[in-house]
């Protein structure tokens, strides 16, 4: 059983969630990804951030990145994964929750995201299409 641990993309970095959303944006300019974990004070997952919710929950809105903080955008409980769970249960959360990127968790921290890209290279070639199908609908 291949675990998400073993395919997912490792050394997460987290966004503050006392930072603005132009700090976000640019730690997601800085490494070339779409979405940043929010990590408490406490050094807990407290949600994600994507651009797409820059866009249309602050700046649609008329909000100000430079003021808006990421935790603002952070939402109810994140929706994790646990760093030995199987992908098979990993595609489930997905599909269930709608989502195309999951914080990989041990304990209580973060380890790693696992993407639906990340599944798709580690998935056999001709379920690949069974699987964008399940978590885009």
């Amino acid at each position: 059983m291949t675990t998400a641990r073993e395919i997912m993309t490792g050394g997460a970095e987290c966004i503050g969630e006392n930072e603005t959303l132009e700090a976000a944006a640019r730690k997601m300019k800085e490494l070339d990804v779409g979405s940043l974990p929010i990590c408490g004070e406490d050094n807990r997952l407290k949600g994600m951030v994507t651009d797409r919710d820059i866009v249309v929950k602050c700046l649609a809105e008329g909000g100000d990145p430079r003021s808006v903080k990421a935790g603002e955008l952070g939402e109810g409980k994140p929706v994790t994964i646990g760093a030995d769970d199987s992908i098979e249960e990993a595609i489930r959360t997905m599909q269930d929750h709608q989502v195309r990127r999951l914080p990989v968790i041990d304990g209580h921290n973060l380890v790693g995201v696992l993407s639906q890209a990340d599944i798709a290279k580690n998935y056999p070639e001709d379920r690949v299409g069974e699987l964008v199908a399940f978590i885009s609908y």
